[in-house]
């Protein structure tokens, strides 16, 4: 199932367009997350949803919260696979990239440990930790782009908080959901350790959980990356490379509790109070 970004409009303040939870059956809340695309193609038929500017507010106005989700019909991810010491990756070039920015090293990239990343935003610190075991690529990916300073100042332009898919998607200097490292590449775990006839099966991205966003089409990941900050159902196809702490999972929290404006309908939209990636450092 391909996950189609939207190009949304930025700002600080928004309308809120109250939804309906949804509770539905996995297709549907596959569906509701939008991923990225680092493709020429861009987002098909749904590239230019949502590029209406939303009405401004004077004022933010707290939404309902989801309705909880019975996440026991769905399975859990698959253990991370033990593997070598280190790999080598790829990372052919694909569009122009929105920042200017060199393509990580590509031999001898290290598949042991993990990597501490602080975030400032501007709603309150995000931590995370990186598993090289689980995605390699991935993290020698965010790890080059961060320490080239791409992440900082980058608006995260996406807000998901609807029942069984509550998200913040960041990782594009645009803030439009098409922007990329001017590269990209392949999907890892957990997609790596499922059988392929059960990549379209549904299973719980838990809590705190960080993974690559992606267009659903292969070598589509680039730098555009999303935060779980509750239980997410989405079948395995978006790499998972790490964790963040409580206190990220409360500054999510409490930009989600304004809603979005929208303007994905039912995958969200721009959240209405914005939250911006201040720096991004390696630690």
């Amino acid at each position: 199932m391909t996950l189609n970004e939207t190009a949304l409009t930025n700002g600080n303040e928004r309308t809120i367009m109250k939804r309906t939870p949804l509770i539905a059956g996995a297709a549907a809340l596959i569906l509701a997350l939008g991923a990225c695309s680092n493709d020429e193609a861009g987002d098909d038929a749904t590239a230019t949803a949502g590029s209406a500017s939303a009405s401004t507010s004077t004022e933010l106005t707290t939404v309902e919260a989801p309705a909880p989700m019975d996440m026991s019909a769905y399975a859990d991810l698959p253990a991370i696979p033990s593997g070598p010491a280190t790999v080598d990756c790829t990372y052919p070039a694909a569009t122009p990239p929105a920042r200017p920015v060199e393509a990580p090293e590509t031999t001898d990239v290290s598949a042991e440990g993990t990597v501490t990343v602080d975030v400032t935003t501007t709603s309150g610190p995000i931590g995370l930790e990186l598993n090289r075991q689980a995605a390699p690529c991935t993290v020698n990916s965010f790890v080059s782009l961060a320490e080239q300073g791409y992440f900082n100042d980058t608006e995260c332009h996406r807000l998901v908080y609807m029942t069984g898919m509550q998200i913040v998607q960041c990782g594009d200097p645009t803030a439009t959901g098409t922007g990329g490292p001017g590269y990209g590449f392949d999907t890892e775990y957990p997609q790596t350790a499922v059988d392929p006839a059960q990549w379209s099966e549904p299973a719980v991205y838990p809590r705190g959980t960080i993974a690559m966003a992606n267009s659903g089409r292969p070598g589509t990941n680039g730098s555009q990356f999303f935060l779980v900050f509750a239980d997410t159902v989405l079948p395995p196809q978006y790499t998972v490379f790490g964790t963040m702490d409580d206190a990220g999972i409360e500054t999510l929290e409490s930009i989600a509790v304004y809603g979005d404006d929208g303007s994905m309908g039912a995958g969200g939209g721009t959240p209405a109070k914005s939250i911006s990636l201040e720096t991004v450092t390696v630690k």
